[in-house]
């Protein structure tokens, strides 16, 4: 598989140790992250060779960060420099029934603050085979939607596969704006991963019979909302959609399905317990794009991703570094959790 490149947005995550609230905390964890980075680390992880972009301040701190990506493997070579600061977020981790809770601090941060100038498409797609971004990049600042675009053109005219995860974050812009935006954006996609809240929020596309609050999922209206996003976008290949069913903030029920070809596949499900959730879709975009790019089948590669997303949610921080090895052999039927020796 040729390279994976992934563009967005690089920042700090800070949260209380363990599952202390905001208000009981004393001292902060702090971990590097970004919803595109995670996919490269995951990537990384599975010996795929990645590449991050992003714009970041000229800074121990951001170098700290991209000290930590080359730790995993992941390319940083044409990260731009500029900008006065690195983004962050909050995390209070839920447990039980109460939820977890996140606080952006991501105003004015150096790829908010990003022109199409800073980056070069030709040059940093000469040797790639995947782009991936999210909806959370074109969300953070006043030029962002139109860079993205014009990396989705290069991508494009260089016959690089194009993969976005739909991302909607309420508290960084609307409905109506992420709608008129991603609308452009996804036709230049290839690859969509979405959940019943993005297609609803961004496209207006709704599942019917599906209520996620009350753990009430529809498999029919899922590929009702996965038919329907390939009518509007008839460039997408494949849709494909998670399903998580919210039993509490530490026990999920989690599948997914791939929409291709006018047919749906749909994983087996996991029954999770929760160590850390966020990072969950990054790790099941990142599986479903080691699947398609090694010629997996739609079922295989539905269930890869969705496997290796399972394993990440055992796992503490954004990151997913469970390997190839590990991910076959929990969607090969082995999830009893036993000790390896």
């Amino acid at each position: 598989m040729k390279k994976v490149v992934g563009f967005g947005d690089f920042l700090l995550r800070l949260n209380p140790e363990g599952y202390l609230r905001f208000s009981q905390a004393d001292r902060m964890m702090t971990y590097y992250t970004g919803a595109e980075a995670n996919v490269c680390v995951s990537l990384s992880t599975m010996g795929v060779k990645t590449e991050f972009v992003t714009r970041v301040p000229d800074n121990d701190i951001a170098r700290a960060g991209l000290m930590q990506l080359r730790k995993y493997g992941v390319d940083v070579e044409h990260v731009v420099f500029g900008g006065e600061r690195l983004g962050l977020f909050y995390v209070e981790k839920g447990a039980s029934q109460r939820p977890s809770k996140v606080i952006y601090d991501r105003k004015y941060t150096s790829i908010a603050t990003a022109k199409p100038a800073d980056f070069c498409w030709d040059v940093l797609l000469q040797d790639a085979g995947w782009l991936h971004i999210t909806g959370i990049t074109p969300a953070l600042g006043e030029h962002l939607p139109e860079i993205c675009l014009e990396a989705m053109r290069t991508a494009r005219e260089q016959g690089v596969a194009v993969s976005c995860d739909l991302n909607y974050r309420k508290k960084l812009w609307t409905s109506q704006q992420a709608g008129s935006v991603m609308g452009e954006i996804l036709k230049y996609v290839d690859v969509l991963v979405a959940n019943e809240e993005d297609c609803a929020k961004v496209l207006g596309i709704c599942a019917p019979d599906t209520d996620v609050e009350a753990g009430k999922l529809s498999r029919e209206g899922y590929i009702s909302v996965a038919r329907q996003v390939c009518q509007r976008f008839p460039n997408l290949r494949a849709v494909a959609i998670t399903l998580r069913g919210s039993i509490s903030a530490s026990d999920n029920d989690w599948a997914a399905m791939l929409y291709t070809q006018g047919e749906a596949h749909f994983s087996r499900q996991y029954h999770v317990h929760i160590v850390d959730r966020v990072g969950g879709g990054d790790s099941f975009a990142a599986g479903l794009i080691y699947a398609m790019g090694h010629g997996f089948d739609a079922q295989r590669s539905i269930e890869f991703a969705a496997a290796a997303s399972c394993l990440k949610h055992s796992m503490e921080q954004d990151y997913n570094l469970a390997t190839v090895e590990e991910v076959l052999t929990l969607m090969d039927g082995d999830g009893s959790g036993r000790v390896q020796r």
